[in-house]
């Protein structure tokens, strides 16, 4: 239904009642007429219209070609003529340049419509009691005063003719005829205008699918967009409608970044109803989306709607070159407001009316985020410290969209906590949430994105679970320190107008396997209340040209939302001296080593690579890393402290269990002494003991077996 304006059915039934008076003086002449051209005799044949008789045949080649057997000497003014200022049938002819004539054409076919009778009626005038609906010659012969003006009239009914051609009337063959004559075909009527004519603006069914009637609330003063992008559309908008011409654009940019808001603020300030159409949930037959189109641009024009077309993306593809084009070319003659939104670059090319403006939306700043999520928050009731709302808006790209999500979402877990932790089935729950709760709201925003592309990991080291020397140690709370301040230095302080190597983290974690970098990456994370996804390069690279670009494309632009931390393992698969050029595959390589430095450089989050040899870094792609942080096999004093921390509080351990002498003997790494803990673990739960020194001995030797070295065991 029309958003703005209910439908009033018996005000348009009370508006055509005047044609319908003067329809029935016409067919009541018409009925006068056809008793002298059937004969007296004809009304009282049972048989009549079932064969054709010699009498008949005779009168037949006795009458003039052409001429309208109908006609009589009292004819009617059109029967448009009749119709109020106000009537739904005056606003399809003004919508559609329509004819009088047209309109004509049109309520004979609507009349079977309205009344039954009128049915029985067209039957007895056509001479068949078969013929129920009104055909192009029985329209005519009602319509039409001499040979010329019936063979004249044949133009209403073409094809290029705006009834057909608008899909507004329908002509229907005889199932019983094979390639029937154009006279003997039927005149019916597209159901979505008998609808609106009787004032049924719900709707159409061949639009429930994919489009719905939204209801404007957002105004410009609302958007969080940049006021030079609010003034340009609010003066185009503005000066077409003053200037009585069409509005087309295009807002190119990712989603949930306001184009909905934009589109709902265009409606508000022009006072139309909005029609949203997911183009992406049309059909994908040509014809069958074709004749979505016809509907939905009809739609708009008769509720004199803004149009607002989503998921343009998905016509861009080559296979869907007919429905994209067929798209723009009914854009390109609609005299409404129509907006398009995707993600990708504008084809201007494709436009085969240069008249659509597209528009880049960008991503909003950090200041802009921090005032629309300050504008939720306090809409829910919720109060921040100025710190805690730099920090979410800092450390998340989110988009308005995801940020209204993000305030939901953490209302309801504060909900939740409040009732688990409620006393009293009648205490008064709290729900304000809290910081940590804002950030898991913000990251299951977009987590979704990157599952089918990555492993997610749930931080749940800290700091006390990472044993590293000193140095290695500061160098990874520098780059949490980073991570945390990045909006201070580059908003605030002006150094993101020309940032050397981006805004984003660029960060090598280089060592031996089991020495920690996952570890760590998972305690940045949890530093940094962000989420972490792991990328295996070596699943990523593909052995087919341009299939590595595509899954490194999809990964950062997923992770983009929510600055997710990547973490990418075994780098080693993609980078190597990209100098050692020997065949056009290393080649090959070299472009997506380029391409996976190009995007780490536009991600502004953190994205970790990690290798097990360094030396297989070239100097030049080690130079675009802001930090490089060198994981060293652990020393003996490390090793004590890494099966400390191993070991659990709570897990219960027999008394010779000497961790100096497990340190000393034992020479792995910290992932490797993990598995021995675990291990060990098990064996004694078996057994029914405490965790016991040979236990302990017992896993180590199973360790080593497991990556081919030998040991000497402790006696």
């Amino acid at each position: 239904m029309n958003a703005l304006n209910a439908p009033d059915s018996d005000s348009a039934f009370q508006d055509l009642q005047p044609a319908w008076q003067r329809l029935d003086r016409l067919l009541q002449a018409a009925v006068a007429a056809a008793q002298s051209v059937y004969g007296p005799a004809a009304a009282a044949d049972p048989y009549r219209g079932l064969y054709i008789g010699l009498g008949e045949v005779e009168t037949l080649l006795a009458r003039q070609p052409g001429i309208p057997v109908l006609q009589n000497a009292a004819r009617e003014l059109p029967l448009s003529e009749a119709l109020g200022e106000r009537c739904r049938l005056r606003r399809l002819a003004s919508a559609f340049q329509l004819s009088p004539f047209d309109l004509d054409l049109l309520l004979v076919a609507l009349a079977p419509e309205v009344d039954l009778r009128y049915e029985r009626l067209y039957a007895y005038l056509q001479d068949d009691v078969t013929r129920r609906r009104p055909s192009i010659d029985l329209a005519f012969n009602l319509l039409c005063t001499s040979p010329e003006d019936k063979l004249a009239r044949r133009a209403h009914v073409a094809a290029a003719a705006p009834l057909c051609r608008h899909a507004l009337l329908s002509l229907l063959a005889d199932p019983q005829q094979l390639r029937p004559p154009l006279l003997a075909q039927y005149l019916k009527l597209d159901g979505q205008i008998i609808a609106y004519l009787l004032a049924d603006d719900s709707l159409d069914a061949r639009l429930t699918a994919c489009c719905e009637w939204a209801e404007p609330t957002a105004t410009f003063a609302d958007l969080p967009v940049g006021s030079e992008l609010k003034k340009a559309i609010t003066g185009m908008a503005i000066q077409a409608r003053e200037r009585q011409q069409p509005l087309r654009l295009y807002l190119q940019g990712p989603p949930g970044v306001g184009k909905r808001g934009l589109a709902e603020a265009l409606a508000v300030l022009l006072g139309v109803p909005l029609l949203v159409a997911d183009l992406a949930r049309t059909p994908i037959d040509v014809d069958e989306f074709t004749a979505v189109l016809t509907v939905l641009f009809r739609t708009a024009l008769l509720q004199e709607a803004m149009l607002y077309c989503t998921g343009l993306d998905t016509l861009l593809a080559g296979e869907h070159a007919r429905r994209y084009q067929d798209l723009l070319n009914r854009i390109g003659s609609h005299a409404g407001v129509v907006i398009l939104a995707g993600s990708q670059a504008w084809r201007p090319a494709a436009d085969p009316t240069r008249t659509i403006q597209a528009i880049r939306f960008p991503a909003i700043d950090f200041w802009q985020r921090r005032s629309y999520l300050q504008t939720c928050l306090a809409a829910n009731g919720i109060a921040l410290a100025a710190n805690e709302l730099e920090a979410l808006a800092g450390r998340l790209q989110l988009t308005p969209e995801q940020i209204s999500g993000t305030v939901a979402g953490a209302v309801h877990l504060a909900r939740w906590r409040d009732a688990l932790t409620a006393t009293r089935p009648d205490e008064t729950p709290n729900s304000q949430p809290t910081l940590a709760e804002l950030f898991a709201a913000a990251r299951a925003q977009a987590d979704h994105h990157l599952h089918d592309l990555a492993r997610k990991i749930t931080p749940r080291y800290t700091w006390d679970d990472l044993v590293l020397p000193a140095d290695e140690l500061a160098q990874l709370h520098e780059i949490c320190q980073q991570a945390k301040h990045r909006h201070t230095v580059y908003d605030q302080w002006g150094f993101g107008r020309k940032p050397a190597l981006g805004k984003g983290l660029n960060v090598l974690f280089s060592g031996p396997p089991g020495t920690g970098k996952t570890m760590a990456g998972d305690v940045i994370a949890n530093e940094l209340s962000l989420t972490l996804y792991k990328i295996d390069l070596s699943q990523v690279v593909s052995k087919y040209i341009g299939e590595t670009e595509k899954n490194l494309e999809r990964i950062f632009t997923a992770a983009q939302s929510t600055h997710a931390i990547l973490f990418f393992d075994e780098a080693d698969a993609l980078f190597g001296k990209r100098s050692e050029v020997r065949d056009a595959h290393d080649r090959y390589a070299n472009i997506e080593v380029g391409y996976l430095l190009q995007k780490m450089e536009e991600y502004e989050g953190v994205a970790i690579l990690a290798t097990n040899l360094r030396s297989h870094m070239d100097d030049a792609f080690v130079r675009r890393m802001h930090a490089i942080v060198e994981f060293p096999f652990p020393d003996e004093l490390h090793r004590r402290r890494i099966w400390e921390v191993m070991l659990p509080p709570e897990a219960p351990l027999a008394e010779d269990v000497d961790l100096a002498v497990l340190a000393r003997e034992v020479r792995l790494a910290g992932g490797n002494i993990r598995n021995i803990v675990l291990t060990a673990a098990f064996y004694a739960a078996d057994a029914g003991e405490t965790i016991g020194m040979s236990h302990l001995l017992r896993s180590a030797r199973r360790e080593h077996q497991k990556i081919g070295r030998t040991w000497n065991e402790v006696k």
